[in-house]
């Protein structure tokens, strides 16, 4: 049975006459109304009219978190282009509170015969999940790419941000500014890229001879958990903070305001992930930049590596994050009053160079 036209149509977008159009390779039709109907027509289950097959080389699932936090989204854009350089479709799936799961997706992806999956933040990066779905994948010889989060018992290529340096970064920026009580907070410690910035943290407060064992609140990610895990650190006396993603350092600044402090000169935050538009925040929000689009291209090459069949080596490629300091971190009053100037690093707009470890 032929692709229904008014199917194809409504799933684009478009009307049944410009998918008429573009099965027939004719003329007239715009790049991304054409990509829309050829990607209307894979995730539909039609096959492509042999005209028409070279122009994509398969489709390719990308399973991502909600969209809440803008840096999903901009991974997504990052490795949707390099995708499409390469001739594949790529298929996005975003998990919801309460709606379709990563393995309901997989099966979803599987139907559709994809010749690839990216998993961003998914279960592989919380240890209490089970790993066997990404076993099972390997077993049937599918190439996947997991980002963020790892384990040694999974054997796929692994791309991450150094969270560790990420929590270094963040507190000898904040030392330097002279705070000595530094507040953490992130998302639940179950998963990785969390655990390993509570290390870099604890490591860096250790190498400037601080304790803040008792200054870290953990809590749900977040503007509400950021806002809860600052109310709860200022009663301790923090004057800084240091948050695993932009969107819980905006809940605590508001914490913050709402309590009559100002930001930065009474207490300053640090962020992580340089999402789009942090730099037009009030104030703007000094943060750890995560190397998304380098991140994303690492991925997709390493996913088209392996459906090309060729030796990808099952390690974790770790790129590094970058201090971007804005005006949401200042020095503590009395530094201030002192007239003592401290180091910063300045705002750098490029992207860190990758090492793989």
């Amino acid at each position: 049975m032929g692709p229904r036209l008014a199917d194809i149509a409504r799933h684009a977008g478009v009307s049944e006459a410009t998918v008429s159009r573009v099965l027939n390779d004719k003329p007239g039709v715009g790049g991304d109304t054409r990509k829309a109907v050829l990607t209307a027509l894979d995730v539909l289950g039609y096959e492509r009219p042999a005209r028409l097959r070279q122009r994509s080389a398969g489709l390719v699932g990308m399973v991502i978190p909600e969209l809440d936090n803008p840096v999903f989204p901009m991974f997504a854009q990052a490795a949707e282009g390099a995708l499409a350089q390469r001739g594949y479709t790529p298929v996005l799936c975003t998990q919801t509170p309460g709606g379709i799961t990563e393995d309901e997706y997989v099966e979803l992806l599987l139907e559709r015969n994809v010749s690839g999956i990216l998993f961003v933040s998914g279960k592989h990066a919380d240890t209490s999940a089970s790993h066997e779905r990404y076993h099972a994948l390997v077993a049937r010889r599918l190439p996947i790419v997991l980002v963020n989060g790892y384990s040694d018992d999974i054997p796929a290529a692994f791309i991450s941000a150094d969270d560790r340096e990420a929590g270094h970064l963040a507190v000898n920026h904040l030392v330097a500014l002279g705070h000595t009580r530094i507040g953490f907070t992130s998302g639940p410690e179950r998963y990785v890229p969390v655990r390993r910035k509570l290390d870099g943290f604890h490591q860096a407060l250790a190498e400037h001879g601080l304790d803040g064992d008792d200054l870290v609140e953990l809590s749900l990610f977040g503007v509400e958990g950021g806002h809860a895990a600052a109310n709860r650190l200022i009663e301790r006396g923090v004057t800084a903070m240091v948050c695993g993603s932009d969107i819980m350092a905006l809940g605590a600044i508001r914490a913050a305001r709402q309590r009559g402090l100002r930001v930065p000169q009474d207490f300053s935050v640090v962020g992580y992930d340089d999402s789009q538009l942090i730099a037009f925040t009030d104030p703007p929000l000094t943060t750890v930049r995560q190397p998304i689009n380098a991140m994303a291209m690492a991925a997709v090459r390493a996913l088209c590596d392996e459906i090309a069949g060729h030796p990808v080596s099952h390690a974790e490629y770790v790129f590094d994050p970058e201090l971007v300091v804005r005006g949401s971190t200042t020095a503590v009053p009395s530094v201030r009053e002192t007239r003592i100037t401290a180091p910063v690093r300045p705002v750098r707009d490029h992207e860190s160079a990758a090492q793989g470890r």
